[in-house]
């Protein structure tokens, strides 16, 4: 562990020396506990991964994607995004097996990058998951609306109803938080599961009307979808607003570098997670989309209808391909299964913005009286901010649902790739500092298959679709502002938190030879090496057959549960 003189020099193992300044000395020495519990096992960490990644975004937000752009632009747009999530998990899991802490995401930006950055990085994270969050609400009460419309009941009984059950869940400690989350998420993975066999079935004609589809739809209306003006540049338009669809669709994987600081002996279970990754966008989302688009052609008038709905089964390209093919009771189940969805993602949403808020006031960048927890570890105070904050679902009670929707939609797409850009910048300083101080990769518990120049390459088309993503609200005959003003606000935003935090506190970027790699690792060290004998103590009395059960878990059904 690194000393800290009395003029605010700290020296690392490696003998480096660095400048802390006031600000940053809370997420630089080691706190007397952790106050927040372990209490996250492998099965939840993986779970609240998947289960905050797969939700609307994908049931539904690939209809309205399909019919502007056709089923080749969607293929390729997800599996383009999906690729890049995964060099930002890559990246995420090496710094988070190195130093699994609570303060997460901001705390490595402070000591690899930038305290500014670190600062920026946090708040933008919050912003997102304060405003997905009351975004699932709004979302949950649009789906009970294909049951009772809003003229029969008030959208805000549903929200309040909602947003009560997911902060009690919340409040009674992370175990349980996990434990139902976990069945939540699995519940998720059979229904995607489910989705996908019906739809492969029913390509290959085995429906009620016995049409086999195949391909037949690429071929004709086409496999991509003029947008804007009729050209081989209409198709590119096409194609490129297909992004924001499929960033959204993506949005919630990279928390799991959130829980590191509750995980049980996160440098196994966090790179396990990571790996994982690759094959649930593989599964989940590419054939998902591939599938669909060969049921439905995007030139279906059935399609526009169903785009027009509001967020429920309705408005789900999957639904209708259902429907399409003679089946007519499924849409009400469905419909049933997405609304689990949204108070899953609602669930998770809530809990991350907690955890974040909690860790921006660790490091004393904000209230902290938000540090305070209570005997479960739930940091009971920030819970109650981020409840309220959350309670701008109501906005929809009063102004049309759908329009304010979009507009978080669209909110939360540029925060969501904003983290992703710092995440990845990140990373980039954190190998710096790792090949600057001479630390072996030997010595990490992951690295990032891509390295540096993955995160180089993610970094680049990050960037690049936060600036074009909504390039559309420039064409046409009037400037459609509103979507302007929702898709961009947190690019200047970002921006001001940057250097307004430099100009407050006089902060300096980290150099590579000085950034602090070690502080609080030997403690984390031990209480790992402490959890593996403890379960290699438990696994001896279980005996063989023990062994052989968790073996086949592992081989056979734990890359998709």
């Amino acid at each position: 562990m690194g000393a800290e003189k009395d003029d605010g020099i700290s020296v690392a193992p490696n003998n480096a020396v660095y400048d802390v300044s006031a600000a940053e000395k809370g997420i630089l020495e080691e706190p007397e506990e952790n106050e927040l519990h372990r209490a996250l096992k492998a099965r939840h960490i993986t779970m609240i991964a998947i289960g905050g990644a797969v939700g609307t975004g994908l049931i539904i937000g690939t209809g309205s994607a399909l019919e502007r752009a056709g089923p080749g632009s969607i293929l390729i747009s997800y599996s383009f995004i999906g690729f890049i999530v995964y060099l930002v998990m890559c990246g995420l899991g090496e710094m988070a097996t190195w130093l699994p802490r609570s303060s997460g995401f901001t705390g490595y930006a402070v000591r690899f990058c930038d305290p500014a950055l670190g600062f920026a990085l946090g708040y933008t994270y919050w912003f997102k998951y304060i405003i997905v969050t009351p975004n699932q609400l709004t979302a949950g009460a649009l789906v009970i609306q294909y049951w009772l419309p809003a003229d029969k009941v008030n959208p805000g009984v549903w929200i309040t109803i909602f947003l009560i059950l997911i902060v009690f869940i919340n409040y009674f400690g992370v175990g349980f938080f996990g434990e139902f989350e976990f069945w939540l998420s699995s519940f998720k993975v059979v229904v995607i599961v489910g989705l996908i066999l019906v739809s492969f079935i029913l390509m290959l004609g085995g429906g009620p009307d016995g049409d086999r589809k195949g391909f037949r739809y690429w071929r004709d209306p086409g496999a991509f979808r003029w947008y804007i003006e009729d050209s081989a540049a209409g198709r590119f338009y096409g194609f490129w607003s297909t992004m924001v669809s499929a960033t959204f669709a993506y949005l919630g994987t990279e928390l799991v570098g959130v829980t590191v600081g509750e995980a049980q002996n996160p440098r196994k279970t966090i790179p396990r997670a990571i790996k994982l990754t690759f094959y649930r966008i593989l599964f989940f989302y590419v054939i998902s989309v591939l599938l669909v688009g060969t049921l439905v052609p995007y030139d279906s008038p059935e399609l526009a209808e169903a785009n027009s709905q509001s967020t429920s089964s309705a408005a789900s390209p999957f639904v209708l391909a259902i429907s399409l093919s003679g089946i007519s009771i499924l849409p009400h189940i469905l419909n049933a299964c997405i609304l689990v969805f949204v108070f899953s993602a609602a669930n998770s949403d809530l809990y991350i913005a907690t955890r974040t808020i909690y860790g921006l006031a660790k490091e004393g960048k904000a209230p902290k009286i938000l540090t305070r927890t209570d005997r479960r570890g739930v940091p009971y105070v920030a819970l109650i901010l981020c409840a309220l904050i959350a309670c701008i679902a109501y906005m929809n009670v009063s102004s049309n649902s759908k329009t304010v929707f979009t507009y978080f939609v669209n909110l939360v797409s540029i925060f969501g790739l904003l983290s992703w850009i710092s995440l990845l910048v990140t990373h980039i300083c954190f190998v710096r500092a790792r090949e600057a101080q001479g630390v072996p990769k030997s010595d990490l518990a992951y690295t990032s298959p891509f390295g540096i120049w993955g995160s180089y390459f993610a970094l680049f088309w990050c960037i690049v679709v936060s600036f074009t993503k909504s390039f559309d609200v420039f064409v046409g005959d009037e400037f459609d502002y509103k979507t302007f003003i929702t898709s961009y606000l947190g690019i200047p935003l970002y921006i001001i938190l940057i250097f307004g935090y430099k100009f407050a506190t006089r902060c300096k970027r980290v150099l590579p030879h000085e950034a602090d790699l070690y502080t609080g690792k030997d403690a984390i060290d031990r209480e790992e090496a402490a959890y593996v004998a403890a379960q290699e103590a438990k696994r001896a009395a279980q005996g063989e057959n023990a062994t052989r059960a968790n073996w086949f878990y592992r081989t056979f059904v734990a890359w998709l549960f």
